[in-house]
């Protein structure tokens, strides 16, 4: 990537020039936007401060790579990171200057922002446990980093609608949410052999859609054909004309799902015949020696290599402390083989550790961060930093926890909370057991910090669907209604899954005392 590398930095003199017109108020916001998207920076509200999206692979990481993002906010003088529910890192609060030198001195580390907004294919995700998951058919991490790579070798070049978002799934589960991408991959056998189940034209935010299946299982050699038949399907039938409709699921419900369907098998086939794009690919071996512990804790994973573990680490609400990451990062340095990943829900994965590793990380990270399911809830950035944000998605969540706080509530009964500051989802509202979107209200005459509930997302083969959208709650009686929800099912002794199916009334009468 020596050439693309060359390319990219000569770009960065150019954005720095038009950031400083932007500053100046000689660039309006949309024109900034225009460029800066597509260099992985978005102005916060207002224009005085920026954000930059450092774009992780798939979310992968070793621990030098952990280290330079470290150091790049440290010297930047910032105290957090902001990890996404795309498997990528936010640095907030810079200016233009600031924002140009962290891109550069990224770049030259191998990390790049280059498509990480904009109208470019964004960051591959993938199931943070491929290749150490039991239950997973196979191990899809070498296939996601070579669509990475297909992608970033020519993200230059690219002239889409808006943005295109490519999803891989190790097992049924869906845990890379690959049922509601542009374009997804779900690893799956037949005849004891490796193929991948294909979904097209999926997507969270308004007029969200689940993913139309193709009619066929793929060779794994095939997923490049794919990647290209997608992207000249949506350049193709896309529309440039109205951003609001522009994404590949709006171009399903134009045609209906059956003409979608040939559509894209045309440009498959074309694909087909123009390139050769036949992917090999060598899965990782795991050969460390494990040391096998007896431990039960909600963050301690049990790997399928023998006496190997992951331990689960939940900033919360993504905000991930720099004295708590240079903890991590100094326990971790040394340890034999040790990989991250990033989540889909704001949180990492640390992997690959033997027992008395896994064991002495679990101990030292204690209470730094989410232990419960409550406590690893996802909320986007949200008011004041977001530009289109409606409500203070963050806000929320601290209050939420401290008002179970204050009760002395730690049980851990309620699911992890998706909350978005608005309705395009970036807090993944809509595929979450308890899901929220922020917006604005009048209520008795005074216009209200409100949020809509969505209930009963999920993601998976056979049972995946969108959260159902249940009422609006002002936002200050968010926390009571989730205490009252949560004593509720604790009292009854039973799962908040088994709560939301057989005790339908019970929860209807908590949930009426407080909708708007």
């Amino acid at each position: 990537m020596e050439h693309l590398k060359n390319m990219l930095l000569e770009e960065i003199d150019s954005f720095r020039e038009l950031g400083h017109r932007f500053e100046n108020k000689e660039v309006s916001s949309a024109d900034f936007k225009a460029t800066s998207g597509g260099m992985g920076v978005y102005a916060h509200r207002g224009g005085e401060e920026f954000m930059i999206r450092l774009r992780i692979p798939s979310g992968i990481l070793n621990t030098e790579e952990l280290k330079l993002v470290y150091n790049l906010a440290k010297d930047k003088n910032l105290d957090s990171v902001h990890t996404t529910t795309r498997q990528a890192i936010q640095l907030h609060g810079l200016s233009i200057d600031e924002i140009c030198d962290v891109m550069k001195e990224a770049m030259n580390n191998g990390i790049y922002t280059r498509g990480g907004g904009g109208n470019f294919p964004r960051n591959v995700s993938i199931s943070p446990l491929s290749g150490v998951d039991k239950e997973e058919v196979f191990d899809v991490t070498p296939y996601a980093q070579a669509v990475n790579n297909h992608f970033m070798n020519k993200i230059t070049t690219y002239k889409l609608p808006r943005k295109l978002k490519v999803s891989f799934s190790s097992s049924d589960k869906d845990t890379g949410n690959a049922g509601i991408a542009d374009l997804g991959f779900m690893a799956t056998k037949k005849d004891g052999k490796d193929y991948f189940k294909v979904y097209l034209t999926g997507g969270l935010g308004k007029n969200a859609a689940k993913a139309i299946e193709f009619d066929e299982l793929i060779e794994t050699k095939d997923v490049l054909y794919h990647v290209e038949a997608i992207t000249n399907f949506f350049m193709a039938e896309g529309d440039y004309l109205n951003k609001n409709k522009a994404r590949s699921r709006y171009i399903t419900a134009r045609m209906g799902e059956e003409s979608a369907l040939e559509c894209y098998k045309k440009h498959l086939a074309e694909v087909k015949v123009k390139n050769n794009l036949d992917l090999e690919v060598t899965p990782k071996e795991y050969n460390k020696s494990g040391v096998k512990i007896n431990l039960n804790n909600n963050r301690l994973i049990e790997q399928k290599q023998e006496g190997l573990y992951t331990v689960y680490f939940h900033p919360i609400g993504g905000i991930l402390k720099l004295d708590t990451l240079k903890l991590i990062l100094d326990r971790i340095e040394n340890v034999e083989d040790v990989e991250i990943r990033l989540s889909m829900s704001e949180g990492m994965y640390i992997r690959n550790l033997n027992g008395d590793e896994a064991k002495d990380l679990l101990e030292i990270t204690k209470n730094l961060g989410g232990e419960t399911k409550l406590e690893q809830s996802s909320a986007c950035i949200g008011v004041p930093i977001c530009q289109i944000g409606i409500a203070k998605s963050q806000s929320l969540l601290d209050e939420i926890l401290s008002y179970f706080n204050e009760k002395g509530f730690n049980k851990d009964v309620l699911p992890s909370l998706r909350i978005s500051g608005c309705n395009n989802s970036c807090g993944t509202h809509q595929i979450g057991l308890l899901g929220f979107a922020g917006k604005k209200k009048r209520i008795n005459d005074v216009v209200t910090e409100a949020f809509e509930i969505h209930m009963n997302g999920k993601l998976g083969k056979d049972d995946a669907k969108l959260g159902s959208a249940v009422g609006d709650i002002a936002r200050d009686d968010i926390p009571k209604f989730l205490y009252e929800l949560a004593v509720k099912v604790d009292a009854l002794g039973i799962t908040y899954d088994e709560f939301i199916v057989n005790q339908t009334s019970d929860f209807n009468e908590i949930i009426n005392k407080y909708l708007v």
